[in-house]
């Protein structure tokens, strides 16, 4: 769906839904450190005062949690989700069945487009979110072949049922190892103000940072053994643990709950 900003609806109550990319990792809240702050947390806020310039007030809820697959977001969390009747939903997820071994890439479109579906029937809008390309992110560059078709699966799905779309795969500046934090997986700081703002564009909203699209300056690489030491570090710290939890069938939010589970003002 391509709007202006003189088309653009004012939406009142705004729901995310997905797993850890929309939760928020690994962006520091600065008014909780109990939890992260996020794209959709900082989109949630530029929304907010969309509705306030029109006399509308508006509220938010964030039900994403990191590690939950596709069938998590289009089952528990999308039915508490249509129970707050929201005009908006964000919809971000199967990143996480995609990592595995194996994925029916088709299978996982079908049920996004089921879910879509369902929330366009209920009139509220859905705003959808690619992967990024990972040509330049190392170990990651294996999934290329699976984001770029999970990315088509998704504009069609946009397409065919008048959905927003947030196009990751095609926002050169977040392939900078600078937009991502120390675990690799999910965005820095910097990493989620970019995506906000290319949420923004995707919604018709005004942008707020005019350089967003522009990558960072060059940096020079670290030595050899520097190198080594960062990909070992990194190896100990965030792999293994993560190919532990593979292994027991476990997920680092197993036993969370969403940061904001309730529709409320900000």
């Amino acid at each position: 769906m391509t709007v202006t900003p003189d088309e653009t609806p004012v939406w009142e109550r705004y729901v995310a839904i997905g797993d850890s990319f929309t939760e928020g990792m690994v962006d520091p809240d600065p008014t909780d450190p109990t939890r992260f702050r996020g794209w959709a947390d900082r989109l949630a806020e530029h929304l907010a005062r969309h509705a306030v310039d029109h006399g509308k007030q508006f509220r938010y809820a964030n039900l994403a949690v990191r590690g939950r697959k596709l069938g998590d977001v289009v089952g528990p969390q999308l039915e508490r989700a249509l129970s707050m009747e929201p005009d908006l939903v964000s919809m971000v997820g199967g990143g996480n069945d995609i990592l595995r071994p194996s994925v029916d890439l088709d299978a996982l479109a079908a049920r996004l487009e089921e879910a879509v579906v369902t929330i366009r029937a209920t009139g509220s809008d859905v705003l959808l979110a690619t992967p990024t390309d990972p040509r330049e992110a190392g170990l990651f560059k294996a999934l290329r072949p699976r984001h770029a078709i999970h990315t088509a699966n998704l504009f069609t799905i946009a397409q065919d049922h008048g959905c927003y779309i947030l196009n990751l795969w095609g926002l050169k500046a977040t392939r900078d190892w600078r937009m991502w934090g120390e675990d690799r997986i999910h965005p820095s700081q910097q990493g989620h103000e970019r995506i906000t703002q290319a949420a923004l564009l995707a919604l018709g909203l005004p942008e707020t940072d005019p350089d967003w699209r522009t990558p960072l300056e060059t940096m020079d690489r670290a030595g050899r053994r520097e190198e080594l030491r960062a990909h070992a570090a990194w190896a100990r710290t965030h792999a293994a643990p993560w190919v532990q939890r593979r292994l027991r069938g476990a997920s680092s939010g197993d036993a969370l709950t969403p940061k904001r589970p309730d529709l409320e003002p900000l």
